[in-house]
């Protein structure tokens, strides 16, 4: 008797975990046990130190996701809003240094306003063809892509933007504030203000609100339609900011930054416990979710899985954790 009270209680308990945060305490679990089994060096300190520090830019563009998902939408072109930002932002800073010779600084910051223009256009396009428009925001967002893609491309000629000042890769792609990396530095502080403006804005109420049932929330007098243009706006903003810190630590503006970041980025929320019918999500987990992420990957490149390989164990990783958000769907549903 006692043994089936221990089973009902172990299943209970897995049922409220899995119900409550998703699959990712369980697949974090198992990377632990089966990369550390792998590899000596996975679970030191050091390499520690360094997932934190490759992860800043998915957990950046994971937050951008998490918005969009939780609207109940996606977006495919957070990489192309990356690039864009890369190649724009770069070439501005070497204008403008060739304009202002004595104040770099200056053409620094113009630079950057420049590439988060060049983002927050694609977000507004995003927006407006989803929530005015009512275009599917796979083929939306799909399309916005290929044509950013181009013209990041076209832009270039496919040849990186170089000679950026040196103070901007030097401070914000490898410099320290007492000892902690600038970016790292960046992506705690957007973490806390996305914790804020998710949990503590009235903005942040309406998007969940307009994720879990549109239609309720214009009933609601909520503005969906804006709240779905800035949900898209905001996400392309994030990632710009991604962009800019990977064009300071690549030192040039690149077209082909941020290729494979979209589905990463989906990946990572799903595994985090975001809904892909919106309405659901905590920014802490997708934090974590997208740290997950990069500590595979680097677990692989010390387990010397092929970069090939890496692509089919994401593409596993992301249809499972599709799976087991139909089966907590499921569970949540059947528990009302």
């Amino acid at each position: 008797m006692s043994e089936q009270t221990n089973k009902f209680g172990a299943g209970a308990l897995f049922s409220r975990v899995f119900v409550k945060v998703g699959v990712l305490p369980f697949f974090l679990l198992g990377a632990l046990v089966i990369f550390t089994a792998l590899s000596s060096k996975f679970l030191t300190g050091q390499n520690l130190v360094n997932v934190a520090r490759q992860s800043v830019y998915l957990v950046l563009v994971s937050m951008g996701q998490m918005l969009v998902l939780i609207s109940g939408g996606f977006d495919l072109s957070v990489g192309t809003a990356i690039a864009l930002t890369s190649v724009v932002s770069a070439s501005a800073m070497v204008y403008f240094a060739g304009v202002f010779p004595d104040a770099i600084w200056l053409a620094i910051l113009l630079g950057a306003f420049t590439g988060f223009g060049a983002a927050l256009l694609v977000g507004l396009v995003n927006g407006i063809g989803v929530a005015y428009f009512d275009v599917s925001p796979f083929i939306m967002t799909l399309g916005v892509s290929s044509v950013g893609a181009g013209l990041a491309l076209f832009l270039t000629g496919g040849v990186p933007v170089s000679g950026l000042p040196f103070a901007f890769g030097d401070t914000f792609g490898f410099g320290r504030f007492w000892g902690i990396p600038v970016p790292v530095i960046i992506a705690l502080v957007c973490i806390v203000v996305m914790w804020v403006f998710m949990s503590r804005t009235r903005l942040g109420t309406q998007i969940y609100a307009v994720g879990g049932n549109i239609k309720a929330a214009h009933l609601s007098a909520i503005n969906t339609k804006r709240t779905l243009l800035l949900a898209y706006m905001v996400c392309a903003f994030i990632a710009s900011l991604t962009g800019l810190l990977l064009t300071a630590r690549v030192e040039s503006g690149e077209a082909n930054l941020g290729g494979t970041i979209a589905l990463e980025s989906i990946a990572a929320c799903v595994i985090a416990g975001v809904s892909l019918r919106g309405g659901i999500g905590r920014v802490e987990n997708v934090v974590l979710g997208a740290f997950f992420i990069v500590l595979v990957q680097n677990g692989m490149n010390l387990a010397q899985v092929s970069s090939y390989m890496q692509m089919v164990l994401l593409g596993v990783l992301l249809i499972l954790a599709v799976i087991f958000d139909q089966l907590r769907y499921r569970i949540i549903m059947n528990g009302r």
